[in-house]
């Protein structure tokens, strides 16, 4: 068959899927509540949208040949924004803010049920009563009304909810919305798997939050963009709820408020020195005239090495951004956000595949003007994805005040130990089963845990610690050890006398 021959096929076969794909979308629909209808109208023509553009692209979605260093200036190091110091008028800056928090993840990865946000992180306080202590303290300090938006999934929304009730005298007004809800697709028909709106007994696995992508079109469509807009708002600071570095930074806010160059930033995208702990990050480059997000999954396979040395690519983003109302406003109408596309292949309990369609809310950059990143210290990323990083920020490293971390001035070095936990700690409530106290960790560089081992009272970890029992093994640390520069193995049982 001819070259041209061979695209007509291809096409044909694409429109006939799409036709396909239209048919299951509109039985689908057919099955929702009428109070729902509207509402599942939306997520099902936003996953349309999102299809189309999946049969249209295909594979990594970068011409490696086209990227370019960012230039100097649509990078600049904190120290630089932070010398301009801060207006007197703090509050009337802080009062055009909205702070969102990504909410949608539950803790599944850490052994829990229910939100992520809800795991007690430090002195029983969760993620979500971190976040509100933080940005109630900014409330009263500056005689302000920042509120707190929660970007919910349906797998989070209604405990997040029940929770809620809690922080009613706090000084922070909280809002949620919801985002969409699309099908996942069986890997070989390109099928949806789900039969009707339910999520109930064949349908538990058929559906799925398309990632922090869907901010735009969710926040738009909930309404709650038009209000912030209408209250005189300018900015939502965007970051995951997880990273415990995210608090709202004045400097940065100033800087958006009031542009050196009178030029106002649409975007603003925080990032920071890569380790070899990041390599698989994120980072920002120059292409085709824009800055712009490119993942490990859009780089080609024999460029992966190149995109993941650290002296080449030396930062990446942490998703804590800065993006204007009107901006999102203006581009949501439009049409004109334009994500890369995010295939994530899944296996579902019966052992069917699955893949979803997913988008990134950084990826949308380049769809913004006169976007900036911001170099910023590391301690504006504290992600805690799993029970290693949770040891971290529940340990002396860190001191808590008024919902924030800070690390403490008694640790010499600026950077965090590397912290490796085996299996056995993986979820939470065994984790917290083998640390009778969180062990003193203020002048500890490497941390390696592996097999049955738990920690007694008052234990003090100094420089580079492994511990290993073996299979069968059980290692006990005693109360008061002092571990320095040591490697524990075998069978090491304290017995009760």
């Amino acid at each position: 068959m001819s070259q041209d021959g061979a695209s007509q096929f291809q096409e044909v076969i694409r429109q006939e899927l799409e036709l396909s794909v239209k048919k299951e979308l509109e039985k689908i629909l057919t099955t929702a509540p009428s109070h729902e209808f509207e509402h599942t109208k939306k997520d099902l023509d936003g996953f349309r949208k999102l299809f189309h553009r999946f049969l249209q692209e295909k594979g990594p979605s970068v011409d490696w040949g086209k990227i370019q260093r960012p230039p100097e200036d649509s990078i600049q190091p904190y120290e630089k924004i932070k010398t301009r110091g801060l207006p007197d008028n703090i509050s009337s800056v802080l009062n055009k803010l909205v702070v969102v928090k990504l909410n949608g993840g539950l803790g599944t990865s850490m052994g829990c049920k229910g939100p992520k946000s809800l795991i007690g992180v430090r002195n029983e306080n969760t993620f979500l009563d971190l976040t509100v202590q933080q940005i109630e303290h900014l409330n009263k300090t500056y005689n302000t009304d920042v509120p707190l938006v929660l970007m919910n999934s349906f797998n989070t929304d209604e405990d997040t909810k029940k929770i809620l009730q809690k922080y009613n005298h706090c000084r922070v007004k909280i809002y949620t919305f919801n985002q969409s809800r699309y099908p996942r697709i069986n890997k070989e028909s390109l099928l949806p798997v789900a039969k009707n709106v339910s999520f109930s007994g064949e349908n538990t696995e058929a559906w799925y939050p398309p990632g922090h992508g869907d901010i735009y079109a969710s926040f738009y469509n909930s309404g709650l963009l038009d209000t912030f807009i209408g209250e005189g708002k300018e900015y939502i600071f965007v970051s995951n709820i997880d990273n415990l570095g995210a608090t709202v930074d004045l400097y940065i806010l100033n800087h958006l408020m009031n542009p050196p160059n009178g030029k106002p930033c649409e975007f603003v995208m925080e990032v920071t020195n890569k380790t070899r702990a990041d390599v698989k990050g994120g980072t920002l480059t120059q292409y085709e005239g824009k800055l712009r997000l490119v993942e490990i999954a859009q780089v080609p396979k024999a460029h992966v090495d190149e995109f993941k040395s650290v002296s080449k690519f030396k930062i990446f983003n942490t998703n804590n951004l800065w993006i204007s109302l009107a901006a999102v406003k203006r581009l949501q109408e439009q049409n004109a956000i334009d994500m890369e596309i995010i295939v994530n292949p899944k296996t579902l309990d019966g052992g069917l595949n699955v893949i979803q369609l997913e988008t990134a809310v950084g990826a949308a950059i380049k769809s913004f003007e006169n976007s900036l990143g911001i170099n910023v210290p590391r301690s504006r990323f504290l992600p805690v994805k799993t029970t290693s990083d949770l040891l971290l920020v529940m340990s002396n490293l860190y001191s808590l005040n008024a919902g924030s971390l800070t690390m403490s001035e008694k640790r010499e070095f600026p950077t965090v130990p590397l912290v490796k936990l085996g299996s056995s700690f993986t979820k939470v409530q065994d984790y917290l089963r083998r640390f009778e106290s969180i062990p003193d960790m203020l002048e500890l560089d490497h941390l390696t845990v592996s097999g049955d081992v738990t920690f007694g009272k008052h234990v003090s970890l100094k420089g580079t610690v492994i511990i290993i029992a073996n299979h069968g093994d059980r290692i006990d640390i005693p109360p008061g050890a002092v571990l320095e520069n040591k490697i524990v193995s075998g069978n090491l049982r304290i017995l009760d006398h």
